[in-house]
């Protein structure tokens, strides 16, 4: 007698955090990470502002495991493909944009495909430890938001750097101040932690959001305010 096992089609079982078919999840798991040292940008558009673009600084490309590059940005509370943004008002990407050249394009440069792919294929084989595959400067000066008591204080904390851990998944690194013992802290440092520890964590600010608010901004004062649960 003969047993067979049977098969599944992956592509009806949906990843619980993505809501995306799962063997389409898996196959767009990050692999090597690029930063972005050139100043390119995210445009993107939200229905409220129909006939305005925004922009946002591109943190770095990432290679996924199907092959493609894509532009990362931190949005919201997390950090996300630029193709993939959402927001509550409908937030749709719209391209990158290079304003050096002033030139809109929707598919990542080519010297940065180069870079990733090489970079893969030098370090395929190499061992990691502590599940971290790479980590990698924050140079867009992203802060991490922090309140316990429903926006009504807030924390602002700057990232110091990005890890991407080998399963695929990509942490802010934060400063434990009682831990530094010599500046400036680094990517890599002891005092380090993961920002998806914190249970305090809401939300990511671009720094001339974050230097607004240090400096009592009041129409940033009043965006804040805003937040308070009621």
């Amino acid at each position: 007698m003969t047993t067979s096992t049977p098969s599944f089609n992956t592509d009806n079982v949906i990843e619980i955090f993505s809501r995306q078919p799962y063997s389409s999840s898996n196959n767009q798991r990050f692999t090597r990470l690029a930063p972005e040292y050139d100043g390119l940008e995210m445009l993107y558009s939200n229905e409220s502002n129909p006939k305005k673009l925004f922009s946002i600084k591109i943190l770095c490309w990432a290679l996924q495991s199907d092959g493609e590059v894509v532009g990362l940005v931190p949005w919201l509370d997390d950090i996300v493909a630029c193709k993939k943004i959402q927001d509550p008002l409908n937030g749709c990407w719209e391209g990158y944009y290079d304003s050096i050249n002033d030139e809109i394009f929707y598919e990542a440069p080519v010297h940065k495909i180069i870079e990733l792919e090489t970079a893969s294929e030098h370090y395929r084989d190499c061992k990691v430890s502590n599940n971290i595959a790479q980590e990698i400067p924050d140079t867009i000066g992203t802060h991490a938001v922090l309140s316990n008591d429903g926006f009504r204080s807030i924390t602002l904390k700057e990232v110091v750097s990005w890890r991407l851990m080998t399963n695929g998944t990509i942490e802010c690194m934060l400063i434990q101040d009682s831990l530094v013992s010599s500046t400036p802290v680094l990517p890599g440092d002891t005092c380090l932690y993961s920002g998806k520890s914190e249970e305090a964590f809401r939300y990511f600010f671009q720094h001339h959001i974050a230097n607004k608010i240090k400096a009592r901004d009041p129409d940033a004062l009043e965006a804040i305010a805003m937040l308070v649960d009621s």
